[in-house]
């Protein structure tokens, strides 16, 4: 779950990755209170961290890497870089906010915790694609580079307070950002998150038009019944929606993308969400990417393409039509 097509390498150096040709470089002056900034800048640290991977992998150091200035055009600072235990990607990186004791900065993060998705080079495809299995199995949680992430949220909410840190995410850094989230909110602890094009798992391949992305996801379907008979995951003890404090994240889907669209079914459907929290749906309360309430934004534009649809860049555009709407559901 990625930013492009599956299974096509894009070129060494794309103009996706440079800032000053696909970043948000017309805001040369924040309001931290204005949402749309708020976004724009969440959704570029977590692109950041997609370009730091691709300097690693392009061997791109000093003054031809082209990651700082998706965070340093905002007044950032790379403080930590998350490390896959695996395959030694990075996978997120945790920035400080250099302004933060400015009085122009009220409502900024101190911190953000921000992470990427699958990138599909040969270098970092297959344990991206195995995270990506993990998190259909509704097993990511079991995964290193969850349990890795899951620890720099604590310790950055241990040192700074929840008050001052920000979580983000896309596609699979959405998932795994959104299971953060919900883990620290059964603790109390609000983390206010941007998560961009979080996978929804029973996504319908049938709403798929490309033919190659519709193959592949059914052949990896396949492969996930085989692997998945006999072996269904059990409940997490606690994993209901009735235990879930009111933590409202932000979350950003296209009806386009077949791999976030259904949230948007998922909160509009009364009858749903009516037998959220009454016992009436155990299978609901176990999928680890289910949430109650929620700030959706869904993207009215017109995205001709799956790429469009599921990527980041969509989400600071300024022509494009968003509709945003509290869904707030509270367990009685």
């Amino acid at each position: 779950m990625e930013e492009g097509n599956i299974g096509e390498e894009e070129p060494i150096i794309s103009e996706r990755e440079i800032f000053s040709l696909s970043g948000p470089v017309h805001l040369t002056s924040v309001d931290w209170n204005n949402f749309h900034h708020r976004t724009s800048i969440a959704a570029s640290l977590v692109k950041g961290v997609y370009v730091l991977e691709r300097d690693r992998q392009q061997g791109r150091q000093g003054p031809q890497a082209h990651a700082p200035p998706w965070w340093e055009f905002f007044h950032f600072q790379l403080n930590h870089v998350l490390i896959d235990d695996v395959d030694g990607s990075n996978f997120g990186a945790i920035y400080e906010f250099k302004n933060f004791a400015y009085p122009s900065a009220q409502n900024a993060p101190r911190y953000v915790i921000a992470l990427r998705g699958t990138i599909k080079t040969r270098i970092s495809i297959i344990r991206d694609l195995k995270l990506d299995l993990l998190c259909l199995c509704n097993k990511i949680h079991e995964s290193s580079r969850f349990q890795l992430a899951m620890q720099a949220l604590q310790n950055m909410v241990a040192l700074a307070g929840a008050a001052n840190v920000w979580l983000a995410g896309h596609s699979l850094g959405s998932a795994i950002a959104l299971l953060g989230g919900k883990n620290m909110a059964k603790m109390g602890i609000l983390i206010e998150s941007y998560l961009f094009n979080p996978p929804f798992l029973s996504s319908p391949i049938e709403r798929i038009k490309n033919q190659k992305l519709k193959r592949g996801i059914s052949m990896v379907k396949a492969g996930l019944a085989v692997a998945l008979k006999g072996h269904q995951p059990r409940p997490q003890q606690g994993d209901s929606f009735v235990a879930l404090p009111p933590w409202l994240p932000y979350l950003f889907v296209n009806p386009a993308d077949p791999i976030c669209s259904e949230y948007i079914g998922h909160f509009g459907e009364k009858n749903k969400v009516e037998g959220i929290g009454t016992g009436k749906s155990v299978q609901i309360s176990e999928a680890l990417h289910l949430i109650p309430s929620a700030y959706l934004t869904v993207n009215l534009s017109e995205s001709p393409s799956f790429k469009q649809a599921h990527g980041i860049h969509q989400w600071w555009n300024p022509i494009y039509r968003f509709q945003r709407e509290l869904h707030n559901h509270k367990c009685s």
